[in-house]
């Protein structure tokens, strides 16, 4: 089992490599190579001890109008060691019960995520990009911390940028790689599951044109940008990513649109459709919805169905800084 788990589960490339050595490294050398050791102690414990894959139960089914999907949330690759130093949850099933449109539409204006499960991925682990962190812990404050944030607390992520709410549900804030890896083939862009509103979520690469399947893969980008100067309130400092408030949405800087989305053609959909991206920057998975979100999807009635634990923090606290998301190279 061990021998299967590495040779299917790559070693990040960047579990010793940070941007920022170069320039902080004076200040911070020492912090991050103490991250650096726990990060790998971590991706170790996910081999050798935590790596378990687990039997996850999953439904889709669509009856033309509706799409349905039932799963019990737990991951179908190996997972983190949970809980660990920084997320003190265990994994535990599900009972989720999801519907959305089998057709869906664009509305008049995007809809903000942030009352909603974003979606849910083929192997019916949900995507939940927001922190239960804020600044000063204070929640009115508006000032969120990021998950991949420069400065944000570590909270206790895996290889597949996940980990888990106090109730045992496993959560996606980035690129599943643990799925990813295993779905994707090359030369075309990789479905990974489906949004509230409907629409279908991919991997970080497509077509290079978006209605041309010959024109290549490359990685799709984010229009997301750090605020220019300092913030005038809150917490104060440089805009440098440690808060979702810190990045503003700059049309046409990237591939993608305010939701994190494009309009293409994919192998599930030759006719084309609106479809998600999920990137290795910011916002990583979307935090809004072009389409209308059904209310399966809302945080309280997709945590309706689970046996509720003693109330603690959604996101693990802990010091350090949490793991760089993987880079997805273009693939020609």
């Amino acid at each position: 089992m061990i021998a299967v788990l590495l040779a299917t589960t790559a070693l990040p490339g960047d579990v010793f490599a940070h941007g920022d050595h170069d320039e902080t490294v004076a200040a911070t050398g020492q912090a991050l190579v103490e991250e650096d050791a726990n990060w790998l102690a971590q991706l170790l414990d996910e081999l050798l001890l935590g790596a378990v894959e687990a039997a996850a139960t999953i439904s889709i089914s669509s009856n033309g109008t509706v799409r349905t999907i039932t799963a019990d949330g737990l991951p179908d690759h190996a997972a983190g060691q949970f809980p660990n130093a920084n997320n003190p949850n265990s994994i535990s099933a599900q009972n989720y019960r999801f519907q959305m449109p089998a057709n869906p539409s664009i509305g008049n204006a995007p809809t903000t995520a942030d009352r909603y499960v974003f979606g849910v991925a083929l192997n019916g682990v949900i995507f939940d990009p927001a922190t239960a962190e804020f600044w000063n812990n204070d929640r009115s404050s508006g000032w969120n911390y990021e998950a991949f944030g420069p400065q944000t607390r570590s909270l206790g992520l895996d290889s597949s940028n996940a980990h888990v709410q106090p109730n045992g549900a496993y959560h996606y804030h980035g690129i599943p790689d643990g799925l990813y890896d295993r779905l994707t083939s090359a030369g075309a862009p990789t479905l990974i599951g489906y949004a509230a509103d409907g629409f279908p979520i991919y991997g970080p690469l497509g077509y290079a044109d978006s209605d041309d399947p010959s024109s290549g893969l490359e990685v799709m980008t984010s229009s997301y940008s750090l605020r220019p100067g300092t913030r005038s309130s809150g917490p104060g400092g440089t805009y440098d990513g440690t808060f979702t408030a810190d990045w503003e949405y700059v049309p046409g800087t990237g591939t993608l649109d305010a939701c994190n989305g494009r309009v293409g053609v994919t192998p599930e959909h030759p006719e084309g459709t609106y479809y998600y991206v999920i990137t290795d920057e910011f916002p990583f998975v979307p935090r809004c919805f072009a389409g209308t979100p059904d209310d399966s999807f809302s945080k309280q009635n997709a945590r309706s169905g689970s046996a509720q634990q003693p109330r603690r923090r959604l996101d693990g606290e802990g010091g350090g800084l949490p793991r760089p998301p993987r880079a997805h190279p273009p693939i020609r």
